[in-house]
């Protein structure tokens, strides 16, 4: 819509223009794009939050911007705004058209994945811009179309606002700005009314009456739009005593405006040029000096514009690796004295026997493409690939192909692109158990990255080895591989930048991508004459036992999937507590309000997956061979310790959250039957509960709470009978082996002798912090004194 009145006009947006906010009240109120250095979204901030120079963030928070420049195609003229002297960050400045940000939760959307940059589509930024250009300057939504719109190039830059507040300014800018170029054919028939508290003044401008402007040392400029200007905008510009060439021939930007709109000569959506500010704008509230320049102060070059390119990271395997981690501490890791004794159990005395090297797999397939199959597996699966080595030889080689076939699946499904189209992707999965599983020759090159597009370029040698397995094994991967691929493909064309559109459709998806593989692997089980043939029919359980997976992984990953631009957590659920009406709104909370809303989302979705594990722990209860019992459950003990680390846990919106890795093989250690794992599961259901009343007491309001606790509940009775066998029979063993453990490490380092065949000190020391960390040494005490004395005498 256009202009209704002085001060006030709507958008296409959720949001409106109000004339009685202050710049102050807008700062609070737009919700921006964080960003990784790779221009990947990792979050959301307030405007005001991410232009805060200080200390703790000396160039604010990166966060996606977008520059518009309009140009009159028949003078060449390029229109500039005077920014109004309300504006908070560099407010009297001249600069290009318009220069805003992208919001969280606007409609049209405004958040672009990294398939729209490679694209050049990039709409999102477009419907902000469009948006902005009515707000700021009054021209409305219907005289600039999008497509008219054209994406150059992507810039980061940062700049301190020290001119306007000076050396120590607690504001400025640190942004990835999308340039955009329009032209309209006259100014005569564009609408353009400046709004007062957005624009103090506007001018059409050809290029030397620019340059003229620049040199004006009575007009203040945006350190950003001077920069690039002279740098690509101006063939024959100079700066710094640099001439600044975009093409072969000079040429800049707004040389050869009909060349630079109709060709993609321009264009360049891999690299994202960055450069540093003019001395004058560094500094600010964090003191910020020049990131990016060497140490020796050369400039990083890129395609001779003297800034630092960045490789294109969109094609990376989803998300993964683009997210940070949140870990402990090694040292605090260190402390916990009883899974560092777990790893090194697991590690060096007990480790799950791998089954490969037997004679009957040996004898039955070709060593060289096993060989492969193993470490490919190794590659795309670490967690994986050990509990698959350790089943019998009857079965392990059917389960490592079934892995592998699905996992070069979830592969084509996950790369958002390299297909031309949604539907040649559709036919890659739909055909795939008619190629891949049926021609010998079949691979598919440069889909996907890393080891996973491995995997698909070597396929034969994975077909190689299904081909020799058992009719029955084929015929289980066959059908679960097709019917798999009919549930991705039916997903491919739905957009999930915001999730699934409710809880069924959630659990359809987990359905189609877990669930299945739970049938497959039931039926492979029972194929194998190794688990009853009843098993096969447990169609529900192994269902449920899959779902249970995959919820807690889509709870984990929250961040990476939506960064990815695929996420899956259901919008009926999270809608009830996102205010923007944007997935991204739980990710980097700055309001007391977001982070309360977050967390009560986390803990409705942590509940419904708990509420999966009475049918989890009754599908484990009807395995009777050891191994694969403890391939399928210790991916289970994982799910519900990983739930117990997500539950009312703000990581989860920064970053991925992960269970400590001593843990992890603490847990392994204790799976080895079903009071193990009731043991397990009463732990963490018991320690939710715990956090859930501590959170109470303290005054938080959980919507979900009564629900949780019913959940956490309910896993106790099922498991506290055998819980407590469990914990008796620990009791002793654990005190038996911390003893025995203590004892042999401390004669082993009272034994070592110096070069002079004298006691070392630091063993003697050793041996005693080793007694004293488990807290027996009281137990050794006397006869530790009375060796500590003899060996003092001696020397």
């Amino acid at each position: 819509m256009i202009m209704m009145e002085e001060g006030t006009f709507t958008t296409a947006s959720k949001q409106q223009w109000d004339s009685t906010m202050s710049q102050s009240q807008f700062m609070e109120r737009d919700t921006v794009l964080v960003l990784s250095d790779s221009d990947i979204v990792t979050g959301s901030s307030s405007k005001k939050t991410s232009h805060v120079f200080q200390p703790s963030q000396p160039r604010g928070i990166l966060h996606r911007a977008f520059s518009v420049f309009l140009f009159d195609a028949s003078t060449s003229e390029l229109l500039l705004q005077q920014r109004a002297s309300t504006k908070i960050t560099f407010p009297n400045v001249w600069t290009n058209t318009c220069c805003s940000h992208p919001l969280h939760g606007m409609e049209p959307g405004e958040v672009d994945g990294p398939e729209d940059v490679m694209d050049g589509s990039v709409r999102g930024v477009k419907n902000a811009a469009v948006r902005k250009l009515e707000q700021e300057l009054g021209i409305p939504v219907g005289e600039l179309k999008l497509e008219e719109f054209k994406f150059l190039t992507r810039l980061h830059y940062w700049a301190a606002d020290t001119v306007t507040h000076g050396k120590k300014s607690p504001w400025g800018e640190h942004e990835i700005d999308y340039v955009l170029f329009i032209t309209i054919p006259s100014k005569d028939k564009l609408t353009v009314r400046p709004h007062p508290e957005e624009v103090d003044d506007i001018k059409w401008v050809t290029q030397s009456q620019l340059l003229e402007m620049f040199d004006d040392e009575n007009l203040l400029f945006s350190p950003w739009f001077r920069l690039i200007a002279k740098r690509w905008m101006i063939g024959s510009g100079s700066d710094g005593g640099e001439t600044k060439k975009r093409d072969d021939e000079g040429q800049g930007w707004w040389d050869d405006l009909e060349r630079t709109m109709k060709t993609d000569d321009f264009c360049d959506y891999e690299t994202i040029h960055r450069f540093d500010p003019p001395s004058e704008h560094m500094g600010g509230g964090g003191d910020a000096g020049p990131i990016f320049e060497r140490e020796e102060g050369k400039k990083l070059e890129a395609n001779g514009a003297g800034v630092a390119p960045v490789g294109n990271t969109s094609k990376k395997q989803g998300a993964y690796g683009k997210i940070k981690t949140h870990k402990e501490s090694k040292i605090k890791q260190l402390l916990r004295v009883d899974e560092v004794w777990s790893a090194i159990a697991l590690l060096y005395l007990q480790p799950l026997e791998s089954n490969l090297e037997s004679d009957i797999i040996k004898e039955s397939y070709n060593p060289s493409d096993l060989e492969f199959c193993d470490d490919i597996l190794c590659k795309v699966s670490r967690s994986f690939a050990a509990v698959i080595r350790q089943l019998p030889s009857v079965l392990l080689v059917d389960v490592l192909i079934f892995y592998l076939v699905l996992r070069a699946l979830d592969t084509v499904e996950d790369d958002m692109t390299f297909f031309e189209s949604d539907k040649e992707k559709v036919n890659i999965l739909l055909s795939f158990h008619k190629t891949a599983l049926v021609d010998p020759k079949w691979k598919l090159m440069g889909c996907g990255e890393g080891d996973e597009r491995r995997l698909l370029e070597e396929f034969p040698k994975c077909h190689s080895i299904y081909a020799t397995l058992p009719e029955s094994s084929r015929r289980v991967i066959s059908d679960i591989t097709l019917r798999m691929a009919t549930g991705m493909a039916e997903f491919v064309d739905k957009d999930l930048g915001q999730g699934t559109v409710d809880v069924s459709q959630y659990n359809r998806y987990c359905h189609f991508v877990a669930g299945l593989v739970g049938e497959g692997l039931s039926r492979l089980f029972s194929a194998s004459g190794l688990e009853q043939p009843s098993l096969a029919g447990e169609l529900h359980l192994s269902d449920q036992m899959g779902l249970f997976l995959q919820k807690t992984n889509i709870i984990r990953d929250y961040l990476e999937d939506y960064v990815d631009g695929r996420a899956f957590w259901p919008q009926s659920v999270w809608k009830k507590y996102s205010c923007s009406g944007d997935l991204g709104y739980f990710a980097n909370p700055t309001a007391e309000e977001a982070r309360t809303a977050g967390l009560n989302c986390l803990n409705e979705l942590v509940t419904d997956a708990l509420e999966l594990v009475p049918d989890s722990l009754s599908y484990l209860s009807k395995l009777r061979c050891a191994e694969v019992f403890r391939f399928c459950a210790i991916p289970q003990v994982m799910a519900i310790a990983t739930l117990d680390k997500c539950y009312h846990n703000e990581d989860v919106f920064t970053g991925v959250v992960k269970i400590r890795k001593g843990m992890s093989c603490q847990l392994i250690n204790d799976t080895t039957d079903i009071f193990g794992v009731h043991s397990i599961f009463n732990r963490f259901a018991s320690s939710i509960i715990r956090k859930a009343d501590t959170f109470r007491k303290k005054g938080y309001n959980d919507p979900s709470y009564e629900r949780t606790i019913n959940a956490c509940e309910t896993i106790i009775e099922l498991t506290e009978k055998e819980a407590k066998e469990a914990a008796r029979y620990a009791s002793f063993v654990n005190s038996t082996t911390f003893v025995t453990s203590c004892a042999a490490a401390a004669a082993a380092c009272l034994a070592y002798k110096g070069p002079n065949g004298v006691p070392n000190n630091m063993a003697i020391a050793t041996a005693t912090s080793m007694m004293a960390s488990f807290g027996i040494l009281s137990l050794f005490k006397t006869g530790f004194i009375r060796f500590l004395n003899k060996s003092s005498d001696v020397s």
